[in-house]
């Protein structure tokens, strides 16, 4: 079994998409601009966890009595495991867990995401192209934009209640709702 081969699979299902992150390779059901999902997170280098997806509720717990599986780090609350290796599985193993994690996601991206996923390709790539540029120039706005941290805490917008202006030292001197 080699990386190369699992990657080529999963391109091979419909709407994914891979993007290189945290070191590795993600693959997504949809392009994430338009509001697609991660179902796959690939080291191809091998490294210490080669394969990580989300096995579901059920599957979660029968997959960790194999040798070689373990709850993925960070994503074990959400039913991700990670692969040690990669002849945990035979290559049609393989490709059952990974169609079974995309179908998974793939019904649980919004109605709205499916939709821009059943467009023709030709409107889909105007629309992802659109969108991109639409994401580019908010992150560009966004570091453009001057920092608040030079900000009295009087001048704060999110200190003002009703038309009145709070100093921090009034904001600490008002009693404390206790929750129950």
């Amino acid at each position: 079994m080699n990386a190369e081969r699992i990657r080529e699979f999963l391109l091979g299902l419909p709407h994914v998409v891979e993007t290189e992150q945290w070191g590795g390779v993600v693959f997504w059901v949809g392009d994430k601009a338009v509001g697609g999902k991660m179902f796959a997170m690939m080291n191809p280098d091998g490294g210490e966890m080669p394969m990580s997806y989300p096995a579901g509720p059920e599957r979660f717990v029968e997959l960790q009595e194999l040798d070689g599986i373990r709850p993925a780090p960070y994503m074990a609350r959400i039913f991700w495991v990670s692969v040690e290796r990669w002849d945990v599985f035979r290559m049609g193993e393989w490709e059952q867990e990974l169609t079974a994690a995309h179908a998974r996601t793939f019904a649980k991206l919004p109605p709205r995401t499916k939709a821009v996923l059943a467009l023709p390709k030709a409107e889909f790539k105007k629309l992802l192209g659109e969108r991109r540029k639409l994401l580019a120039e908010r992150a560009k706005s966004k570091s453009k934009s001057p920092s608040t941290s030079h900000m009295r805490s009087s001048e704060d917008p999110a200190l003002q209640r009703k038309g009145t202006q709070e100093t921090s030292g009034e904001a600490s001197k008002r009693p404390r709702k206790l929750r129950r």
